[in-house]
């Protein structure tokens, strides 16, 4: 058996673009497909959904054999989330609010057996869904990416710091937290937005670190390509659901249905 190796990383290494479908549904069927379109990871959702880690489980196993690896972003930057979510399986980590250098060194410190890191050594479960022929400790060093989030302003300052951190493997930029840190709130075309996205990727281009952020349209992933990222987290399962209602209900003369239409009781 040859050495593997984490696809999602290897694209990046060869400055190729990767995207990931973001899973909200607590089904391991809904996971399972996308895990089959052609997406490279998936992001399964722990910080803003009801996915529980038996659910996150069921999911790792459902797509055992299919393209897209399992990432999952955990509630919280701390060693403990991390290593709950790497002995389900999961392949990658999304730390979110890095907004500190000693954040990000914790960050890769929680994905990493020592002497690299302080990962806990229990991988029952991960190495069934990696069975490893070196061993599943060498191979989780190897193969575990770490994702860390820019989300405040205070990280847009300490950037330099966080993009130098060894064993950073992405920075990832949550556009929509940063600009309310930074008081512009959902304006995305805010001058002080685009600056400190300019700052971020110049960071990262300047330590070969990959940065991501978030991308809707195909028309957004060309814009952001030619702006420096390569990471990119596509709208969630229920998003792309009700995007490709939306033609169907509107030849009909459909329209949405509007949430204040609702009764109050």
């Amino acid at each position: 058996m040859t050495e593997w190796h984490n696809p999602v990383r290897a694209l990046l290494q060869q400055g190729r673009p990767v995207i990931g479908a973001t899973i909200t549904v607590a089904s391991p069927e809904v996971a399972a497909q996308a895990a089959n379109l052609g997406y490279d990871f998936l992001w399964i959702e722990m910080e803003h959904s009801p996915i529980t880690l038996e659910t996150a489980r069921n999911m790792i196993l459902a797509t055992r054999g299919l393209k897209a690896m399992p990432f999952i972003r955990v509630p919280v930057n701390e060693l403990w989330t991390a290593k709950r979510a790497l002995d389900q399986g999961a392949i990658g980590v999304i730390f979110p609010f890095t907004s500190s250098p000693e954040l990000a060194r914790q960050a890769v410190a929680a994905c990493k057996y020592p002497p690299e890191g302080r990962r806990g050594f229990g991988p029952g479960l991960a190495s069934f869904r990696w069975p490893a022929p070196e061993g599943y400790g060498e191979f989780g060093n190897r193969n575990v990416m770490v994702v860390a989030m820019v989300e405040e302003s205070c990280a847009v300052d300490k950037i330099d710091e966080i993009a130098a951190t060894p064993g950073i493997d992405v920075l990832f930029v949550g556009t929509s937290d940063l600009s309310y840190s930074l008081g512009v709130g959902g304006q995305m075309d805010s001058p002080k937005l685009c600056d400190a996205l300019k700052k971020i990727v110049a960071a990262c281009k300047k330590y070969g670190v990959p940065s991501g952020r978030p991308a809707g349209t195909p028309e957004q992933i060309e814009q952001y390509l030619e702006e420096g990222f390569l990471f990119f987290q596509a709208p969630a399962d229920v998003n792309l659901m009700a995007a490709g209602s939306k033609p169907l209900l509107q030849v009909l003369g459909k329209s949405g249905f509007d949430a204040r239409d609702r009764p109050l009781y």
